[in-house]
């Protein structure tokens, strides 16, 4: 699977390195069980991750397409932003187990 990630960081743009980091975490430890059913070169992907600040915390939206699927999460008012990024994939993990 070719999996395409864009990632835009919105008033965050020094945390770059980590949210990049904390994406690659969560596909390659949490969700790559979960994946390997998209497995075939001809499967294609696309991972939309928007986060901004908010005025409380941490802002984000998750949008996943895959193979014809399409998973969407949002959150607002996150203190942690690693707290955050990993709450959306922990859904994005629950949407793909019912795949």
């Amino acid at each position: 699977m070719k999996l395409e990630k864009k990632i835009q960081l919105k008033n965050i743009e020094h945390d770059k390195e980590v949210v990049e980091r904390l994406v690659d975490e969560n596909l390659n430890g949490k969700l790559d069980k979960y994946l390997q059913k998209f497995n075939g070169e001809d499967i294609e992907g696309v991972l939309s991750l928007v986060l901004e600040t908010s005025k409380v915390g941490f802002n984000g939206t998750l949008n996943v397409t895959i193979d014809g699927n399409s998973f969407h999460y949002a959150r607002e008012d996150y203190k942690k932003l690693d707290d955050l990024i990993n709450h959306l994939f922990d859904h994005l993990k629950e949407g793909l187990s019912q795949k």
